[in-house]
This record gives C-alpha cells, sequence and structure tokens, in this order.
C-alpha cells in the first residue's frame, strides 16, 4: 500500500484556486499513489497554527494570499530568493519535520518571460507595488533588465519596493498611476494589480507590438487591458502561464521528482475550458 502524502494550497479567499486540479493531475500522471492536493481556507494570522498542526504526512503547502510573508516568517530556513522577496509562495517539509520556504513565482515569471522573447537589457514596466510586485521585481533582475519602473497609487509602496530591488541588484524608479499609459512603453510590462484596476488604461495606452505584456490576472480572460495588446500584435503572457510554471517548481520541491508538466497544463486547460 502506498504511504499516504498529503500537499494543499493555503489563502483566503481559496475556493476559485486551480492548484489542486494541476498538482492532482501531476501526481496521477507521475505514479505517486497516495499523494492528495486539496484547498485549506487560511488567514494570515491563522497561517502559523495550521502549520504547526499539520502531521508528518504533509509534504508541502502552496501559499496564496494572503500569508505569503507569514509564510517566510514560521519557516525554519528559506532560499535567497525569498529572503530577497520578503515573501514566500511555497513550504516544504524537511526531514526533521521542519519548514523550507521558496518562492516558486520568481522562476516561473522568468520562464515565462523568457519564453516570450524577453531578453537582457530589457526595459521593465511593473503596474503595482503589492506582493506579486516584488516578484516581478526579483524576476527582471533574473532577467538582467536595464531598468525596472513600478507605477504604483501610494508613493510610499514603491519606496516599500526598493529594499527589494536593492538586495537582487536592479535599478528602481518609481512613477504615479496617473502616468501608467505613458509607462507602457518599456520592452516588457508586468501587471500585478487586482482586476479591474487597470481596465481603464485598455483604451489609453499606445502600445509597441515589441512589447511583452504579462498581466497576472486570468479570470476574467483575456483582461481588457491583455486584449487592447494583444490587438496591437504584443506578445501576451497570463497569469494562468505562471500558475503552472510555478506549480511545477512546487510539485518537485515537494514530491522529488520530475514534473509531468504536459499532463498538469493539460488539466489546468481543461479546467479552463480552453
Amino acid at each position: 500500500m502506498a504511504v499516504a502524502r498529503r500537499a494543499a494550497v493555503v489563502g483566503k479567499p481559496i475556493a476559485h484556486s486551480l492548484s489542486p486540479v494541476i498538482h492532482n493531475a501531476g501526481y496521477a500522471a507521475a505514479g505517486l499513489a497516495g499523494w492528495s492536493y486539496t484547498r485549506l481556507e487560511c488567514a494570515e494570522a491563522e497561517l502559523p497554527a495550521l502549520v504547526a498542526g499539520l502531521g508528518p504526512e504533509w509534504a508541502g503547502l502552496s501559499v496564496t494570499m494572503p500569508g505569503k510573508e507569514a509564510a517566510l516568517a514560521l519557516a525554519a530556513a528559506a532560499s535567497p530568493v525569498a529572503t530577497a522577496v520578503g515573501a514566500a509562495n511555497t513550504l516544504v517539509r524537511r526531514p526533521d519535520g521542519t519548514w523550507y520556504a521558496d518562492n516558486t513565482d520568481v522562476a516561473g515569471m522568468v520562464e515565462v518571460l523568457t519564453g516570450a522573447g524577453v531578453r537582457p537589457d530589457a526595459t521593465v514596466t511593473v503596474l503595482g507595488a503589492g506582493g506579486t510586485a516584488r516578484a516581478a521585481v526579483a524576476a527582471a533582475a533574473r532577467l538582467r533588465a536595464r531598468a525596472v519602473t513600478v507605477v504604483a497609487r501610494r508613493v510610499q509602496a514603491v519606496d516599500d519596493l526598493r529594499p527589494v530591488a536593492g538586495a537582487v541588484g536592479v535599478p528602481l524608479a518609481g512613477a504615479p498611476w496617473d502616468d501608467a499609459a505613458g509607462q507602457a512603453t518599456a520592452d516588457v510590462v508586468i501587471s500585478t494589480v487586482p482586476k479591474g484596476v487597470a481596465d481603464p488604461l485598455a483604451g489609453s495606452v499606445a502600445w509597441r507590438p515589441a512589447t511583452v505584456f504579462f498581466d497576472a490576472l486570468y479570470d476574467p480572460w483575456p483582461t481588457p487591458l491583455a486584449a487592447a495588446a494583444r490587438a496591437a500584435g504584443c506578445r501576451i503572457v497570463s497569469g494562468l502561464d505562471l500558475l503552472l510554471a510555478q506549480a511545477v517548481g512546487q510539485f518537485e520541491q515537494f514530491t522529488g521528482v520530475p514534473a509531468p508538466r504536459a499532463a498538469m497544463a493539460a488539466a489546468l486547460a481543461g479546467a479552463r475550458g480552453d
């Protein structure tokens, strides 16, 4: 009989998460009998107690909003990228029972942006300055971007990202939200804002066809801004692309075996009706 191993995605709200679809398809394709992956609704303040109560059968957790900073704080050790970003989307159970924190969002962003043709020395504009923007700044550094401009509704939010930029070694400038359309002339534009926030920009951005636009959202899809960028000839990357890429990294850390990416991608596409 296979030994039962468990993993889950934690956050609040969590009912919409497609992570179980991706991971469970991976377990089936990899022949990992006894493995299961589910959802656990958990607010940020509740995360330490939830993690402390997990039994030895738990191999790992995927952490979504709002618990990424709390996940980093409760781990006994963390990857350099999670430490630099100040947030973890991945908790891996180590043999001694302690937890290791990582941030696979960064590697996932690098993968999908490289696949879209982003090359070193690009200029990058990040819309928004929250948790996903932290990962975007770190990804820009790994892509060897020439400069990063963060467009935010609050000046203080940009200042909060400066330690991240310093830790990963990328030049960072800030711009007010009123100038968001003007900043979209960069080689790469990454939108990390919540649903609806960037919609008014769809009619005001003068897109360059050479720009790569990555919208971290995937529901609804396409967003008005992504549809406008696509109509202008831009290469588009969606939040679904990132969801798959970061899940592949988590799967391999949880299980210790190569991720069956094709099966995981097919399950995600099927769940979305794509």
